[in-house]
């Protein structure tokens, strides 16, 4: 990986590793016609960059306690917005967040295992000290054809 963008052969690693994360080096290695040692050090340098993280996905249907929530953030000024969303990432329940066209300035994918109660939380204590906000409104996810997530870490 050269000046932080992704060559063909790390593409493939990657497209490999998200089917399969526990691929091993000499499989990835027959797939993709490379030697092991390549492969090795391929994903070595991917997640030494920060371009690649591996971790465990949970299948978000099959975890009942899960609770997934989008939530709308508007901000009291605009001149924080890069601050505001980088605090707001850093949210132990927090999957991820996004600055958006629309109603909202922010949002925010929430996923509490604590269920409702997680959420609440994150509504009442969490997201209020972060500080700047104007208003939130809150999306529970019924219903999602996306099945692996990632658990985030929670106080």
């Amino acid at each position: 990986m050269k000046n932080d963008k992704l060559d063909a052969l790390d593409k493939k690693l990657a497209a490999l590793l998200v089917r399969d994360g526990r691929i091993s080096a000499g499989k990835a290695a027959d797939l993709l016609e490379i030697t092991p040692p390549t492969v090795r050090s391929r994903i070595e340098n991917l997640v030494s960059s920060g371009v690649l993280r591996i971790s465990g996905l949970l299948n978000a249907a099959k975890v009942r306690e899960l609770n997934i929530a989008l939530v709308g953030i508007c901000l009291e000024s605009h001149r924080e917005l890069d601050q505001k969303i980088e605090q707001i990432s850093k949210l132990s329940r927090i999957h991820w967040a996004a600055v958006v066209t629309g109603r909202f300035d922010i949002i925010a994918e929430v996923v509490t295992p604590e269920g409702i109660e997680g959420l609440y939380r994150f509504l009442t204590q969490d997201l209020p000290r972060v500080g700047g906000i104007r208003s939130s409104e809150s999306f529970m996810v019924m219903k999602s054809k996306r099945k692996w997530i990632l658990l985030p870490e929670t106080d």
